[in-house]
């Protein structure tokens, strides 16, 4: 029967995965009417990962989610739950998350995958955190976040191609004292420009049976100027609304993982929050865009490259389609993630 419990809910591991072929602005750029220089200009992103033909989604975040188990020193038979957040999973269904526990000889345990667009391992790890919180026979969590956004995109349409990447991201959540972990989560969405990005072929309204295939359909759409517009205005806000919830000001947050989308972006974010770029870790401008799994990855490589600091305040935050915005501000371990394994 569940039981809320006391303690804290802490994330004990990370890992990452990005596929082998990577595509440089000037491959790119043969086949679009813009050049390397503007791309950089307008995004910062100078290449992508994207993933090869007999690539898959449930093998990426495989790889992500066992560096992650590595990490926490637990085994696949610990995990109580696994939420794949993701967009583009191998099928419609079933779940990639069952794949995953397939794949990992996971016994037993929860699933489920969660579409919040590119915030969701953010709204992932609030939901996996909160089931923990309720039921402690829900030992430890993993959340992967994993797109092949390449899939689906037209790689002659300057408004996607230059962005978007493959990768995937896997965090582990475990117990540990109350004054460390997750302190306070924040939501919002502004559903009033929902058709600026989006993937229309396939879903229930455009079935891919009784009809030809159709590029205007079948491939990612993105609104630029209104992922923009909609970024700068709400997520500020819901970074203040979580660091609220928490007792604190964003000055006090020692470092940030935003979603990766546009280096041009963030960097707009962090001046006009005073947040300052030392702050916070990109990696958009080495590898794209690479949709629900860009702030695992980050996450995770910034962890590997000693940037999250043992004690140190930690704010997630990300903007997903449709569109919804989270953030959640975690109290890191006492000690160094890596060195702990």
């Amino acid at each position: 029967m569940s039981s809320t419990i006391s303690g804290g809910i802490a994330i004990i591991g990370v890992g990452h995965h990005l596929p082998l072929y990577v595509e440089s602005n000037e491959e790119l750029c043969r086949g679009l009417a813009v050049t390397p220089e503007w791309i950089v200009e307008k995004t910062g992103i100078q290449r992508r990962y994207l993933a090869g033909p007999g690539d898959t989604a449930s093998a990426f975040a495989g790889q992500a989610a066992s560096r992650a188990l590595a990490m926490a020193g637990i085994t696949a038979a610990q995990v109580d739950l696994i939420i794949g957040c993701t967009f583009s999973a191998d099928y419609i269904f079933p779940p990639l998350s069952a794949k995953l526990h397939q794949d990992l000889g996971v016994k037993g345990a929860q699933i489920f995958d969660l579409q919040a667009n590119c915030s969701g391992v953010v709204t992932g790890l609030t939901a996996a955190s909160d089931r923990m919180f309720r039921d402690d026979s829900v030992r430890y969590a993993l959340v992967v976040g994993v797109e092949l956004c390449s899939r689906y995109v037209d790689r002659s349409d300057v408004n996607t191609a230059i962005y978007l990447s493959d990768g995937a991201g896997a965090i582990v959540l475990g117990r540990c004292d109350a004054g460390h972990g997750i302190r306070s989560s924040a939501f919002y969405t502004d559903s009033s420009n929902y058709e600026s990005v989006r993937m229309r072929g396939g879903g229930s309204s455009f079935p891919v049976r009784g009809r030809a295939l159709d590029p205007t359909i079948d491939s990612m759409e993105m609104n630029g100027l209104a992922t923009w517009k909609q970024a700068i205005t709400h997520l500020p806000a819901v970074i203040r609304r979580c660091c609220e919830k928490s007792g604190i000001t964003s000055k006090d947050v020692d470092f940030f993982i935003f979603h990766q989308a546009n280096l041009r972006l963030i960097e707009y974010l962090v001046c006009k929050t005073g947040i300052g770029l030392e702050r916070t870790y990109t990696n958009v401008q080495e590898i794209g865009n690479s949709g629900s799994a860009s702030i695992a990855i980050a996450l995770s490589e910034a962890v590997h490259k000693g940037l999250v600091k043992p004690n140190s305040l930690l704010m997630l935050a990300g903007v997903g389609a449709g569109f919804n915005f989270a953030a959640s501000l975690w109290r890191w371990l006492p000690h160094n993630l890596e060195t702990a394994t």
